[in-house]
């Protein structure tokens, strides 16, 4: 496999996981009534949001077609919807511990990415990514605590 081929490949892979995060906040967003919690929720949404374009325009520099977004992985999928079931149980715990669940699993998808062969432009994009993601992971942990 071509190197750009590799590379675009998982980017995709990444991709398609902050589609499912993006769509898996916005729901739950949707469905809180805490007005803080919803504003959090709201935020990431949007941060996945932006990251999907920023991946979508690394994918597009390697000569590549980002994913649509229309194919839903098993795993990334599955974390994000047991966020939107604790939400539909409506305590604020059990949603946090929903997204510090969904949040783990997207670090360490990132963590295994970013420790391949990537050209240093890529890599340093998914890094700031990953810590962005390890942040709300944080804050969905305080959110807990104070809640």
């Amino acid at each position: 496999m071509e190197f750009t081929d590799k590379v675009s490949k998982r980017l995709n892979q990444l991709l398609e996981k902050n589609y499912d995060a993006e769509k898996g906040y916005k729901d739950a967003a949707e469905r809180v009534e805490n007005p803080k919690m919803k504003d959090f929720l709201s935020e990431q949404a949007q941060k996945r949001y932006d990251f999907g374009h920023q991946l979508k325009s690394e994918i597009k520099n390697y000569g590549k077609s980002p994913d649509k977004g229309g194919s839903v992985k098993g795993a990334a999928h599955r974390a994000w919807m047991d966020l939107k079931a604790a939400v539909s149980s409506d305590k604020h715990e059990n949603i946090m511990e929903e997204v510090q669940r969904g949040e783990q699993s997207a670090i360490n998808e990132y963590d295994e990415v970013i420790a391949e062969d990537l050209p240093p432009t890529t890599k340093d994009i998914l890094v700031k990514q990953r810590e962005e993601i390890k942040q709300a992971q944080q804050s969905a942990k305080n959110f807990e605590v104070i809640s």
